[in-house]
């Protein structure tokens, strides 16, 4: 009840709580932008280190102990042939 009390006291203006949240968070992030921007100077911050590039098998055959893949069409042959449903 409070909150409602203090929506009415801004003048007939009723702000909803999620909004003034919202604002606030605004305001601190510009806040600690400013201050970043200030701590780092002029220095360009430095791009982001990519991924290196994987090597080895290729990711359908990765993590598998030694058997080969099947296509799709084999493992639902597979299947149809153990009795189940398609």
């Amino acid at each position: 009840m409070s909150d409602r009390s203090k929506d009415r006291s801004d003048g007939g203006k009723s702000v909803p709580i999620y909004e003034r949240e919202a604002q606030a968070l605004r305001e601190k992030t510009e806040r600690l932008r400013a201050l970043r921007l200030a701590r780092d100077g002029v220095e360009p911050a430095a791009p982001a280190k990519s991924a290196p590039a994987r090597t080895g098998k290729p990711a359908s055959t990765r993590g598998k102990s030694g058997k080969s893949s099947a296509t799709l069409s084999e493992w639902l042959k597979t299947q149809q042939d153990q009795g189940r449903r398609s």
